[in-house]
């Protein structure tokens, strides 16, 4: 299984739908609170290159957002970086 991170806050709700399509899929992720922690957030900027949340990466590169792990969802391609058959 490929390694998963989202950043996200707890009152983001696109982190909530993003991290509801990975529990969907059952997979496993990392995630990083930035609410609470600059220090963190820095590094999901410096990682990214954005700033809103969530940020999400698999196997170290970065997806993008809950808009783009959506839009990998619906082009058939999401499964397959996951590692899911």
């Amino acid at each position: 299984m490929p390694e998963i991170e989202i950043y996200t806050t707890p009152i983001c709700p696109y982190c909530i739908r993003a991290k509801a399509l990975l529990d969907k899929k059952g997979v496993v992720y990392k995630e990083v609170n930035v609410m609470t922690n600059p220090d963190r957030r820095k590094e999901m900027q410096q990682r990214s290159g954005g700033h809103t949340v969530p940020q999400i990466f698999i196997d170290g590169e970065a997806i993008g957002g809950c808009d783009d792990l959506y839009a990998l969802e619906i082009d058939g391609e999401l499964n397959e970086m996951l590692g899911l058959s």
